[in-house]
Order: C-alpha cells, then sequence, then structure tokens
C-alpha cells in the first residue's frame, strides 16, 4: 500500500491537489486528504508534482524493427529501463517490415518477459507482409486462444507492403473483427501506412462496401505526408482512431498536424500517438534506394506530448489524453490511462518546475525514482 500525498492531480483531467491510494496494484482512494493508517504504508510526497496515468505505447517493435538496410541494419530489441524512463507502463508490441527473420513467437515471448518484469504488455500478430506471419497459422486462432494477442499489424500503401487487394483487406478485417468479438478484445488491424498516393483508400472502399465497423482500422504514421493526413482527417471525422507517429528528429510534424486536426474539426478523442520505438525510419531516393536509417526511441512520447505544451500546443490535459486515455479507450483497456478508483496503479509524477518525469509507478510497483529506475530487466 502506499498513498501519494499532495499532488496536482490530471486524470487525464484536471482534478487539483489530492492525495492518491494504490492499493494492490489498483488505485483505491482519491481524496483531498488521506490519514495515514498504517505502519507499512509508504508515503511519497507529490506536492510540486504533477500526478498523470502512465504513459500507453501502442506502436513499439519489442524485438526491434528495421532491416531494409540488410542484416546490420536490424534494430535491437527494446529495454525494459528504456521503457521505463519513458514512462511507459502499457505497451503493445508488433513487428515491421521483417516477418522473416524475426518471428511472431519471438514476439510473444518478449512481452511475457515484459509482463513478468512488471509492465503491461499486448501484442499484435501479423507483419508487414500477407498471408500474415502468426503463432497458429491462423490469425483468428491467435486472436482468440493467445491472451496478449489484440490484433493484426498489416502495411498498405508501401513500397514494402503485400499489396492486398480490397477483398483481401475485407476479408481479413471480418475474420479479425470476429475473432475479437469471441474473445473480448477489440479485434484491431493496426495499418502501417506507407507514402503511396492510395493512402487510406482501400480503407475507404471497404467501408463503404461493407458494414465492417470503422474501429476495426487503426492507420499509423498518418502524418508522413499531409495528402495522406488530409485522408486521416476525413478517418477521424468519420469516427475512426487516428495514430500519429512521434517526430523521429528528421521532421517536426506532430505540432503541424495537430493544428490541422483542431482547424478540420476532429474530435482530440479521436487522436493518438505513438513511438514506433525501435522501429527504424529510412530515407529513399527517387530510385527507391536506401540514403539514410535510424531507430526511433521508445522514450519518444513523453518527450512529444511535454515539448507540445512547452510550445503551447497543447494543454496538459489535451497531451496526456492523446497518450493515455485516448489509446486505453481505443484498445478497449478499460482499466488504463486514467486516475480513478479501480484502474490500475500505473502513475506518473512529473516536476511542476520543468515537466520532468520524476517517478514511474507500474501496477502500484516504484519503478523509477528521482529521474532513475530502480527496476530494471533481468540483464541489464
Amino acid at each position: 500500500m502506499l498513498i501519494i500525498k499532495g499532488a496536482d492531480v490530471y486524470a487525464p483531467e484536471h482534478l487539483g491537489m489530492m492525495d492518491v491510494m494504490v492499493c494492490g496494484g489498483k488505485i483505491e482512494k482519491m481524496a483531498g486528504d488521506i490519514p495515514v493508517c498504517y505502519e507499512d504504508c509508504q508515503v511519497i510526497d507529490g506536492r510540486g508534482k504533477i500526478l498523470a496515468p502512465g504513459i500507453i505505447d501502442q506502436h513499439v517493435h519489442l524485438t526491434g524493427g528495421g532491416g531494409e538496410g540488410s542484416f546490420h541494419t536490424r534494430a535491437p530489441e527494446a529495454s525494459f529501463s528504456e521503457l521505463i524512463r519513458g514512462g511507459v507502463t502499457t505497451v503493445v508490441g508488433l513487428l515491421g517490415t521483417d516477418g522473416i527473420t524475426r518471428s511472431v513467437e519471438n514476439l510473444l515471448a518478449k512481452v511475457k518477459a515484459l509482463r513478468e518484469e512488471g509492465i503491461t504488455a499486448f501484442c499484435l500478430t501479423g507483419s508487414y507482409g500477407w498471408p500474415s506471419v502468426t503463432v497458429t497459422g491462423d490469425v483468428k486462432k491467435d486472436i482468440v486462444f493467445i491472451s496478449e494477442v489484440l490484433g493484426l499489424k498489416l502495411a498498405v500503401s508501401d513500397h514494402r507492403a503485400p499489396n492486398i487487394s480490397v477483398d483481401e483487406l475485407i476479408r481479413v478485417a471480418s475474420d479479425v473483427r470476429v475473432a475479437g468479438m469471441l474473445s473480448g478484445k477489440p479485434g484491431i488491424i493496426t495499418l502501417h501506412m506507407g507514402d503511396d498516393p492510395r493512402g487510406l483508400e482501400p480503407v475507404f472502399q471497404a467501408l463503404e462496401r461493407t458494414s465492417i465497423p470503422i474501429k476495426t482500422f487503426r492507420p499509423t504514421h498518418v502524418a508522413r505526408n499531409w495528402d495522406l493526413f488530409d485522408q486521416a482527417l476525413k478517418f477521424g471525422k468519420m469516427n475512426g482512431y487516428i495514430d500519429i507517429t512521434c517526430d523521429s528528429g528528421r521532421e517536426k510534424k506532430v505540432a503541424e498536424a495537430l493544428r490541422r486536426a483542431q482547424k478540420a474539426g476532429v474530435d482530440l478523442g479521436r487522436i493518438t500517438i505513438s513511438s514506433d520505438g525501435q522501429g527504424s525510419w529510412s530515407d529513399y531516393d527517387e530510385e527507391g534506394n536506401l540514403v539514410k536509417i535510424g531507430v526511433s526511441s521508445v522514450s519518444a512520447v513523453f518527450r512529444q506530448i511535454m515539448d507540445l505544451v512547452r510550445c503551447g500546443e497543447l494543454n496538459l490535459e489535451q497531451a496526456f489524453s492523446i497518450a493515455t486515455a485516448n489509446p486505453a479507450k481505443a484498445l478497449e483497456l478499460s482499466a488504463k490511462g486514467r486516475i480513478c478508483p479501480g484502474a490500475d496503479g500505473d502513475l506518473l509524477l512529473i516536476r511542476r518546475d520543468n515537466l520532468a518525469l520524476d517517478m514511474v509507478l507500474a501496477m502500484g510497483r516504484v519503478m523509477m525514482e528521482h529521474g532513475e529506475p530502480v527496476v530494471r530487466g533481468t540483464f541489464e
């Protein structure tokens, strides 16, 4: 049991100064002043700090991404402590371009390891390719029978994509939708969006021709070019979720994307943000040759939302929402993304003076103090 005293609570809605009690990994009570009634109760001083929900990063290449520049460009896997440094308490892992030298089995093993080490972790089956790589040999069975698998990863409108037809997209979306219903999961297809001019057109055609709910399709990397983002804004106004990838250091697009979304009248609640952590970003010349490659950080989401606050693009409520409550709702994780009684004790304490991450709790367990992890991965 622990009590955080006197923090300024963003749930992510601003609730003001209060105490928060965590017991058995869950938030037990929130009040103006909670008395310390037990000798073994840990008391954390939250004065001068902001208390926010833990980050939910729904797009991380936990076993490493990349590989487009041959074997030496295979990115390393994510480390537990780097996730903690980024305030990530819930993560969804997935494969990228490489579904050949990397496997869903290895990804699933990494997810199980992260759970044992102390954070909440899920994954998607599949990769860029089609037919999808799986554990059981069947996308539907992976989703139904493997508790950690929430849906499918697939690439569209990209030079590395399998270029599946609209009919094939409809069929796999139907399978994922039904598998999600049978297993009580969101049943989603995370769609890696490339620079192909078709953009989201295959998805719009699938929606027009069927009654598959729009929530089944989850396009990501939607701000990679502005023509695609215009389509994403249309998708968002149809009540679809759109996922914006954090700035990688090459270009600064997130702030402009959010300005365009607000101008277009897209509900901020339909927008999420993710890191693409341990995935590679790459630049190609006009002939399709790789000219530059790098690796995205799993700590990117926290840095991105705090930068958006510092530059005045978002207020704290809005910034926390796109990284906590919005992805929790999109992934149908009712115990995540909020600070309220009954929610999981995934919490961040942030210094008010400089917006630096000071403490991380995952399921009520202190993982980081004074900006340094106190719990690390088994072999770190």
